[in-house]
């Protein structure tokens, strides 16, 4: 793993070896990415079940303010500790707890969330995006910010989680990325690209 693009590009990423990750991939880092574009700088952008940091270091690379990882796992917090103490003075946050509990703790709402867990915990990917789309998301996201869930292809997230609705996915091979906002920018984001 390395990081594709921005100031820290190039630089390779720690994964402890045996270590049960899925970490996302190069080709779907630059996809996500690319669409992010200019969203991303100046953003809080959460890397939530953040295995090694690897979307929220790129996040960091590419003009985000600040990234704050959500990982629970021991080993996986020990890479991505290893992997945050190679760069200068970068301005990230962990926290160590699991989803979705951990986002009370967000200590400045999200521009950008990207949630990644396992393929498999169907019941993290449903609690978390129903709790950042009930009506106390406004402490967890900013009015504009993007919640983007990679999730396997077969895997069909719903449309909407309360005030949460999806406005694009885009599909790379077995994964997929599935783009929610609140729903006013959700519209106002649709009616740009026309």
């Amino acid at each position: 793993m390395r990081v594709i693009a921005g100031q820290f590009r190039g630089r390779t990423l720690l994964a402890p070896p045996g270590l049960r990750l899925r970490p996302t991939s190069d080709a779907l880092r630059e996809t996500l990415f690319n669409i992010l574009a200019a969203k991303v700088l100046g953003a809080v952008f959460v890397d939530a079940c953040a295995g090694t940091g690897a979307v929220g270091i790129e996040a960091l690379s590419r003009g985000a303010a600040e990234a704050v990882f959500v990982e629970p796992a021991r080993a996986a917090l020990d890479a991505l500790r290893a992997n945050l103490s190679r760069l200068p003075a970068a301005p990230a946050e962990i926290i160590a707890r699991p989803l979705p509990g951990a986002l009370a703790r967000l200590a400045r709402p999200a521009d950008l969330l990207f949630l990644d867990p396992p393929y498999a915990a169907a019941e993290v990917y449903e609690a978390s995006l129903a709790a950042l789309g009930m009506e106390r998301a406004p402490d967890v996201l900013q009015p504009e910010a993007w919640v983007i869930a990679e999730h396997a292809r077969r895997r069909d997230l719903a449309a909407a989680y309360g005030r949460l609705h999806r406005f694009r996915v885009v599909t790379q091979g077995d994964s997929q990325l599935s783009f929610y906002a609140i729903a006013a920018a959700a519209f106002v984001n649709r009616a740009e690209k026309k």
